[in-house]
């Protein structure tokens, strides 16, 4: 397995890495739960964590709030590239739990904070699952190139979708349902070198956090890890919205 260099997110922040590891599984781990709500990254590469850095206030790290890029051209993003609350998601398509997040809880967050100007998402492909994870990520950001990287996900986290593998047949397959205008650029972007390097920059940011599991998050700062429950989320991105309200005055 490949070794990954912690994500250098500015001067003097380099204890920052292993943070959602060191943050989330402490503050925000799922109760109640036979099952782990994360899918364990044991299978894939880790990073080894220096300390984390203290949170400005409960569970909200400053220096994490600058990995959002905010670029409006992001075809992997959603939501105003200047909105007050930007959630980061570092995720997986063989990830099960990815897909509970994908279909019960982001729609959501869409309607209420999205579409309202709230909220930004930005996705992060974050592959622990070796060859076929690779290639579904190289997928999703290949459809991002045509504007159909949310269809795509959408068609790639559908119920049962992941057990049918993500193989070159069935990538093309999920590229046509997505609605890609055009599959023979698709199947060429998938291979080239642009998303290769695309994926490892994702990655390498993920690993350089300690993150170890998929799904995980930052919203603002603060690192939630796990498909956690709607309210999870919600009361983390009114909480982050009502601060930046604040510091506007």
């Amino acid at each position: 397995m490949p070794k990954f260099k912690p994500y250098a997110i500015g001067a003097g922040v380099a204890a920052a890495a292993a943070l959602l590891a060191f943050a989330s599984y402490t503050a925000t781990k799922p109760e109640g739960r036979a099952e782990s709500s994360t899918s364990s990254a044991a299978d894939g590469p880790s990073a080894s964590a220096p300390a984390a850095p203290e949170a400005s206030e409960a569970g909200v790290y400053p220096e994490l709030e600058k990995l959002a890029r905010r670029d409006a051209k992001d075809g992997l993003a959603m939501g105003r590239a200047d909105a007050p609350v930007v959630l980061i998601e570092y995720a997986d398509f063989k990830c099960g739990y990815c897909g509970k997040f994908a279909r019960d809880t982001e729609p959501e967050l869409v309607k209420k904070y999205v579409e309202k100007g709230t909220l930004r998402i930005e996705w992060r492909n974050f592959p622990i699952f070796g060859e076929e994870s690779e290639a579904a990520a190289r997928a999703a950001w290949a459809a991002g190139q045509q504007g159909r990287f949310w269809e795509f996900h959408r068609a790639a986290y559908a119920e049962g979708a992941k057990d049918k593998g993500f193989g070159k047949d069935r990538l093309t397959a999920l590229a046509r349902e997505a609605g890609v205008p055009d599959v023979a650029r698709f199947a060429r972007d998938l291979d080239g070198e642009a998303a290769r390097k695309a994926v490892s920059r994702d990655q390498q940011e993920g690993y350089g956090l300690g993150a170890s599991s998929t799904p995980s998050f930052l919203i603002n700062g603060r690192p939630i890890a796990g498909a956690q429950p709607l309210e999870t989320f919600t009361a983390a991105i009114d909480a982050a919205a009502a601060k930046r309200a604040a510091d506007a005055r």
